[in-house]
């Protein structure tokens, strides 16, 4: 324990930030189906209450299986489908205000309350206090924090999906592309949830009722949740049930079937939370981001002037009332500094630094030493 202590000045500090990227691969496989041998996938977990549906890199009864994320879908009260009362099952009331809540839920974190106490909708274009048209029906897919660490970095998120071979938006067994493209430019702050961008059509058949561009969900760095629009998948925001019919059979959240059959609009209507996350996963081709770890560091410097620490307090260190690195009476004193130790104002230990090999220190010599803490 040392008994002598030397107070750091305001110059001996530093502080740094240093922001770690990691690749995140998510296949398609893996996600719809490369571990169905009996036609139910062993790496994805349905609950009792059908809320959502939990996927893993390896089956999920495995010991080695990583959480990866979780896919569930709502619509909000305002939707044409919260009045529709669409059959589900034969439990209609259930699934409508499961999904209801689901969206409710998603909005009151990533969106927030109006001045009256609301909860507000998801913005197509972001900019909530101007208006304009909502995202009323969406999917919603929460990434683990396994994956995203501190945050989602911007402008590095896409995600492909396989279209149908039933009258698909796009070329038909083409892959359909959204990304938020120069989000890091463009990203908006409005949400209580952090930071988010818009996610954006980057690859598409025009021809086919899409063009690159075309605004269908956003992304939330910090929560790690992307929200996909299934209204902006129709030409405009529906007024009524005469909207549903705009673009038949257009959406690559159609249910995993080649008739011609099926809507999102259907499908989000009449079918589970579960079914329409099992729509939505087989039709996923892949994702990618770059997640973010962020690393804060304290830099001290330790300072030994000519006149410091040129004694130890190691009981080795004399002999007899006699210095035992001293050859005669008249050479300096001298000391090896193997150790940095950083104290509290009451003297008490935080952390220990070690050299890799001893330091000698003598008053004809001046050292610093930079001791830093990561956090």
């Amino acid at each position: 324990m040392a008994t002598t202590f030397k107070t750091f000045l305001s110059n001996d500090q530093a502080s740094t930030r240093t922001m770690l990227h990691e690749a995140v691969p998510v296949t398609g496989t893996i996600v719809s189906g490369t571990y169905d041998t009996t036609g139910t996938p062993e790496n994805v977990k349905n609950y009792s209450h059908g809320m959502f549906q939990s996927v893993y890199d390896y089956p999920y009864l495995s010991s080695s299986a990583n959480h990866i994320l979780d896919i569930t879908m709502g619509y909000s009260s305002k939707s044409y489908l919260s009045g529709a009362s669409p059959t589900v099952s034969g439990s209609t009331l259930d699934q409508q205000k499961k999904k209801i809540n689901i969206y409710n839920e998603m909005a009151q974190v990533l969106v927030g309350y109006d001045t009256v106490g609301n909860i507000q909708e998801f913005d197509v274009d972001g900019d909530i206090l101007a208006g304009g048209a909502k995202i009323q029906e969406a999917f919603f897919i929460n990434f683990a924090r396994l994956l995203t660490k501190d945050e989602i970095k911007k402008g590095s998120f896409s995600m492909s999906f396989i279209t149908g071979g039933y009258d698909p938006c796009c070329v038909s067994g083409g892959v359909f592309t959204i990304a938020d493209t120069n989000a890091q430019n463009a990203y908006k702050v409005n949400s209580p949830a952090g930071e988010y961008a818009l996610l954006k059509v980057s690859a598409c058949d025009a021809n086919k009722g899409h063009a690159v561009g075309d605004t269908v969900g956003q992304i939330y760095y910090q929560a790690g949740i992307a929200v996909l629009s299934a209204s902006a998948i129709f030409a405009s925001q529906r007024a009524g049930a005469a909207k549903a019919t705009e673009r038949p059979h257009c959406s690559f959240f159609a249910p995993n079937t080649t008739a011609a059959t099926g809507t999102v609009w259907q499908t989000m209507g009449s079918g589970t939370i579960q079914q329409n996350a099992d729509a939505f996963r087989t039709r996923l081709n892949n994702i990618s981001f770059n997640n973010t770890t962020e690393l804060n560091s304290t830099i001290y410097f330790c300072r030994a002037n000519n006149t410091d620490f040129n004694y130890s307090t190691n009981p080795t260190y004399t002999n007899a009332s006699k210095i035992v690195v001293k050859n005669n009476t008249f050479d300096n004193p001298v000391s090896y500094i193997t150790t940095v130790g950083l104290y509290s104002a009451d003297n008490e230990l935080l952390a220990v630094a070690k050299l890799s090999e001893p330091i000698k220190k003598d008053p004809t010599n001046e050292l610093t030493f930079r001791v830093r803490l990561d956090y």
